[in-house]
C-alpha cells in the first residue's frame, strides 16, 4: 500500500449557499482533523448560467488558482480531472443532475434529499451499481463523531431496549414575509416544503437508531401515520408530523418539522432538546439536530423493572477539530474519499437502502397529506426533467 495519501478530486455542481459552505469545508486542511490517509483537491466548479459566475464562486471560497470554472454542468462532468461531483442544486433537480453525472462516469455526493421520490432514488442507485460508481446522499449530520458515538453506544445496549425516539427540526419564520411564493423553500416548482428540506433531518435521527443499527435480519420498513398542514399561497407543506413504528419490536419514532415554530425558540429558551432517544435504561438527548457536538446521558431513576443503567448523568462534548472553524461537512467528504479509495460503491454509514427507505417514508407522508408535485418533478424519464438550475 502506498504511503502517500489518497487524493480525491472534486467538482462542484452549482454555486449557491450550500455549495459555498461545503466547498469552504472541503478546503480546510485535513491535518486539522488528525487525518493523513486521504486528502481533497478542488479542481473545478460549474454554474449553469455562465463561466463568470463559476469564477466568482471559486474566488469567494478561496479555491486554488488551478481550479477550473465551467459555464455548464455538461462541461463539468466532461472534465477528465474530476473524480467526484458534489451536487448542490435544489432537490427538485437532483435526479436530472445525478443522472448527468452518472452517465458521464462520475462518482457522486448528492445533497439531501437524494431526489423528490423513492422511484427516482432507486433508479440512481441501479445506475450507480451497474456502472460501478460511488453514490452517497449528503446527510452530513450522520458523519459527526457525536452521531457515530451515539449509534455505537445504543448498538452496544447502553440504553437497554430503545422504545422511542423523538426528533424535531423546525425554524421560526415569518413565512409570507421571508419566503413569499418564489423562494425554493415554498415553491412547488422546486419541490418546496418543510418535509423534504427539514423533515429529512428528523427522519435521519429516527433511522439512525431504529433502523440503521438494528441487525439486518430484524430490520424492516416502518408503518407510517402522518399529518401535514399546507402553506396556502403555494400548496407545499409548512408543518408536518410523523409517527413511525419500527420492526422488530414496534419502537416508536416521532418526527416533526415546521417553519412557523422552532425547535429552539431563542438563545435563552429552556425548551427540551430537539432529539431524545429513550431506552429502558435511560435517555440520550442532543441539543443540535444538524451539527451535534454534544449529547447528554440521563439514566432512568427507577431500576425496579430490570438492570440499572451503567452510566451516570453527564454531558459529553466533542469539540470541532482544529481551530473550530468549518461547518462540519468535511467529515462526509472524508467518507467519500475513503470509500472510493477502497473501491466501495456505497457508504456503510449512509447506505443506499437507507436513503431509499427514507424517501419511501416521505412518499407515504406526501400521499397521506395529498401533497403532489408536478409531473415534471415526479417523473423518472430523464428527458422530462427540464433545465438545470
Amino acid at each position: 500500500m502506498s504511503s502517500e495519501p489518497f487524493t480525491l478530486r472534486w467538482g462542484i455542481l452549482a454555486t449557491g449557499g450550500i455549495a459555498k459552505t461545503f466547498t469552504k469545508d472541503l478546503l480546510i486542511d485535513v491535518s486539522t482533523r488528525d487525518i493523513s490517509d486521504i486528502k481533497h483537491s478542488l479542481v473545478a466548479a460549474a454554474s449553469s448560467t455562465s463561466v463568470s459566475r463559476a469564477q466568482d464562486f471559486l474566488a469567494e471560497v478561496g479555491a486554488p488558482l488551478t481550479a477550473k470554472a465551467h459555464g455548464s454542468y455538461t462541461s463539468l462532468v466532461a472534465d477528465p480531472d474530476v473524480d467526484i461531483v458534489y451536487i448542490a442544486t435544489p432537490h427538485s433537480h437532483h435526479y436530472a443532475n445525478a443522472r448527468l453525472c452518472l452517465e458521464a462516469g462520475k462518482h457522486i455526493l448528492c445533497e439531501k434529499p437524494m431526489t423528490v421520490n423513492a422511484e427516482q432514488t432507486k433508479i440512481l442507485i441501479d445506475i450507480a451499481r451497474e456502472k460501478k460508481l460511488f453514490l452517497m446522499e449528503a446527510v452530513w449530520t450522520r458523519f459527526f463523531p457525536v452521531s457515530k458515538e451515539i449509534r455505537e453506544f445504543v448498538r452496544e445496549g447502553g440504553l437497554g431496549e430503545v422504545k422511542r425516539v423523538w426528533a424535531d427540526v423546525s425554524f421560526w419564520t415569518d413565512v409570507e414575509k421571508a419566503f413569499g411564493t418564489e423562494h425554493r423553500m415554498v415553491s412547488m416548482d422546486l419541490a418546496g416544503g418543510v418535509l423534504l428540506d427539514l423533515g429529512v433531518y428528523s427522519l435521519t435521527w429516527l433511522f439512525q437508531i431504529l433502523y440503521h443499527i438494528v441487525p439486518e435480519p430484524d430490520r424492516g420498513f416502518p408503518s407510517v401515520a402522518s399529518q401535514l398542514t399546507k402553506y396556502k399561497p403555494t400548496g407545499c407543506d409548512e408543518s408536518t408530523s410523523m409517527l413511525l413504528s419500527f420492526p422488530p419490536n414496534g419502537a416508536h419514532g416521532i418526527a416533526t418539522t415546521n417553519i412557523r415554530v422552532s425547535h429552539d425558540a431563542s438563545a435563552t429558551a429552556t425548551a427540551s432538546d430537539p432529539i431524545r432517544i429513550q431506552g429502558t435504561l435511560g435517555d440520550i438527548t442532543v441539543s443540535s439536530p444538524f451539527r451535534p457536538t454534544s449529547y447528554t446521558l440521563i439514566p432512568a431513576s427507577s431500576v425496579s423493572r430490570g438492570t440499572p443503567a451503567s452510566f451516570e448523568r453527564k454531558t459529553v462534548t466533542r469539540a470541532m477539530p482544529g481551530d473550530g472553524h468549518g461547518h462540519g461537512m468535511f467529515w462526509e467528504a472524508d467518507e467519500c474519499a475513503r470509500c472510493i479509495r477502497d473501491g466501495k460503491l456505497e457508504s456503510d454509514d449512509m447506505p443506499w437502502a437507507e436513503s431509499e427507505a427514507v424517501m419511501r417514508v416521505m412518499d407515504r407522508v406526501r400521499e397521506q397529506g395529498g401533497l403532489v408535485y408536478g409531473e415534471g418533478l415526479e417523473s423518472v424519464v430523464w428527458e422530462e426533467k427540464g433545465a438545470v438550475v
